[in-house]
């Protein structure tokens, strides 16, 4: 009697269960630390350095549908400093490419998009995106997929019969990825001297491959000989014959070029007044001698040899600390909608360089807590990567101050522009021996070099400046008095 009553209850039972419609297998219930996802996100143009809002597409190292590992290497720009290598902080599936390569990125906004897969914290997704990135990007998606589909794509001519003479090719479409190469065929672009972009790419989607190299070099190199040799005197004979009017050629502007035209815009809407005087580097030249002396006998961490600008580097920083108002920058108060000056307490002085690239200002960071031997090796290191032009983003963001070392090219006054997130910068021109009276009225001989200082007149007075450089000019021409001031 019970076993028939127990299934009778039990049979009840299953019928309810059917008519709820539940499934039959209840999922398991995980849990992470972290959250799981596979969802395409737009991966945002960090900011790669000082006042930067938009920098150009060099090459991209990805394609669409590929896959990318966390730190693999995405793309590389060219801001006006230098060119930066930016890297996937996720791994997953590369879904839409925002830019060519030659277009320009704005900081803040959608390089990519991204399928992410696996398991990542929800703060680490965040920072990824913003709502207003988003939108931007399926708009910029819709506008991209528009274009593609009105595009149309390249007739394919038929063959032509022998009696018919056959029509010249019209020069096949760049592919979306024509700068996209391995690196074997990067490595020939530079040995044959080619710019990769101006190469028509003949690989699968326009990739350039190593035959389109050596044809486009081909083709260049190939120039017809002049049957006789014109001497200059008859080249110059015929160009003063020629009563055409003067021809004018177009160049185009190079990537730092470009980013320095924008920048140095900026800077010159900033009221500029220029501080310059004469200083004595005649001791600084026997200390520097002397030690040299000793280092070319003992090097000291592989430094064999001292520069001035280590020294002066080391002054105008010992100079931040008297004055640093200097060591500011110009902003405004979201609060009050007033300009205020914000002070920085550390001393990142910024060093232009000249690089095959263009002039490239990294960072020697917190100089207060370095001596003056630690300086002169993290400008050795700096300078080893001016050679390249390739610097770390690190190198250079966060500088307070500038300093142009003008003079070791040649010219003896300079006046520097600004740099718009600071108020001030050093020119320095070139140290050279003149005749001077010595205190007994005597013609001695003496190393010179001037100091040029321009600064932000809307927050920076004459006398403040002054008195700055006065102190700066102090410890250079008594190097001595530095050591009393050292901790």
């Amino acid at each position: 009697m019970r076993t028939q009553l127990f299934s009778r209850l039990s049979a009840r039972q299953l019928h309810i269960y059917k008519g709820l419609n539940l499934p039959r297998h209840f999922p398991a219930r995980s849990f992470h630390a972290s959250t799981r996802y596979q969802v395409v996100k737009p991966f945002l143009l960090a900011d790669i350095g000082e006042g930067i809002r938009e920098c150009e597409i060099i090459q991209w190292f990805v394609e669409p549908e590929a896959r990318v590992e966390e730190w693999d290497k995405l793309c590389e720009v060219q801001s006006d400093k230098a060119s930066v290598e930016i890297t996937s902080r996720f791994a997953g599936v590369i879904k839409k490419l925002h830019y060519e390569a030659g277009e320009m990125a704005k900081v803040g906004q959608p390089l990519l998009d991204i399928d992410i897969q696996g398991e990542i914290k929800q703060e680490d997704l965040d920072a990824l995106t913003a709502a207003s990135a988003g939108e931007e990007s399926q708009a910029r998606a819709q506008d991209t997929t528009q274009a593609e589909d009105t595009t149309e794509p390249p007739a394919v001519a038929s063959k032509p019969s022998q009696e018919t003479p056959e029509p010249e090719k019209p020069p096949q479409p760049r592919g979306k990825h024509a700068t996209l190469a391995t690196p074997a065929v990067r490595h020939l672009t530079k040995e044959l001297n080619v710019n990769i972009a101006d190469v028509q790419g003949t690989g699968r989607d326009g990739r350039v491959l190593k035959e389109d190299v050596y044809q486009f070099a081909k083709r260049r190199d190939t120039v017809p000989t002049a049957a006789e040799p014109v001497s200059p005197a008859a080249a110059a004979a015929a160009a003063a014959a020629d009563s055409g009017p003067q021809k004018e050629t177009i160049t185009q502007l190079t990537n730092t070029q470009a980013q320095m035209f924008k920048t140095m815009t900026r800077s010159l809407s900033i009221p500029h007044f220029v501080y310059a005087d004469e200083i004595d580097f005649t001791k600084l030249s026997d200390l520097r001698q002397r030690l040299n002396q000793g280092l070319a006998q003992a090097p000291l961490d592989n430094l064999s040899k001292l520069s001035y600008l280590p020294f002066i580097i080391k002054a105008v920083s010992m100079a931040l600390h008297r004055y640093p108002s200097l060591n500011a920058r110009v902003d405004v108060d979201r609060s009050t909608s007033k300009p205020v000056l914000v002070l920085r307490s550390q001393h990142n002085i910024g060093i232009a360089m000249d690089t095959p690239s263009g002039l490239i200002v990294p960072v020697i960071k917190n100089v207060s807590q370095l001596s003056i031997h630690s300086i002169a090796l993290e400008l050795s290191r700096l300078q080893s990567l001016a050679a390249t032009g390739r610097f770390p983003a690190a190198d250079l963001t966060g500088g307070t101050i500038t300093i142009s070392n003008i003079g070791n090219i040649g010219g003896t006054y300079v006046s520097p522009v600004l740099v718009d997130s600071e108020v001030a910068i050093l020119g320095i021109g070139k140290v050279r021996p003149v005749p001077a009276f010595d205190e007994d009225g005597q013609v001695v001989r003496k190393q010179i070099s001037t100091f040029s200082w321009s600064a932000d007149h809307r927050v920076i007075d004459g006398a403040t400046m002054a008195r700055a450089a006065e102190l700066v000019r102090g410890f250079v021409e008594n190097p001595d008095t530095m050591l009393l001031h050292l901790s």
